[in-house]
């Protein structure tokens, strides 16, 4: 693991090596918060931007991820179906709370909760694709078979 990675990035690092996974890290200059800074400063089509976006049960105030291509919308009301609730897009707090990361970097694992996931079946059009690793600055680049993997998450129609 880069000894020179910010404590969020680190944190990524060690939970995708807990999972097995040999996967790296790297922290760019270039912001990385959304879909369109990422692509631009991996020099990568938005579509392989991994977007993990955290939404809330309006019953239950469940947490759930949907890790979406970036160039994708999620569509809220396919989502709640697949929930069997209504669902908001959470806000920063929330996504802290569950995540244990801001908003801009949060990955698709290492999280303080278990978050039921759903993948982005359109994700799996791309040989590799890259995802936050916990800071706006940070990913990490992977298959779409290494994030069903890493998440465990359901692959669906999302947007």
């Amino acid at each position: 693991m880069s000894q020179n990675l910010s404590a969020s990035a680190k944190r990524v690092q060690q939970a995708l090596a807990e999972l097995g996974l040999d996967l790296e890290v790297v922290e760019l200059p270039a912001s990385t918060r959304t879909a369109q800074e990422a692509a631009a400063a991996i020099g990568c089509e938005v579509g392989q931007i991994v977007k993990s976006i955290v939404f809330r049960g309006k019953h239950t105030d469940t947490p759930f991820l949907v890790v979406a291509s970036g160039s994708n919308r999620v569509n809220e009301k396919r989502l709640s179906t697949y929930v069997g609730e209504p669902v908001e897009k959470a806000d920063a707090k929330f996504v802290r709370a569950h995540t244990g990361y801001a908003i801009g970097g949060v990955p698709p694992v290492g999280h303080d909760w278990h978050l039921l996931t759903f993948v982005d079946e359109d994700l799996f059009q791309y040989e590799e694709i890259w995802a936050a690793a916990g800071t706006p600055h940070a990913v990490f680049r992977l298959t779409p078979a290494d994030l069903e993997q890493m998440t465990g998450g359901q692959i669906v129609e999302i947007k």
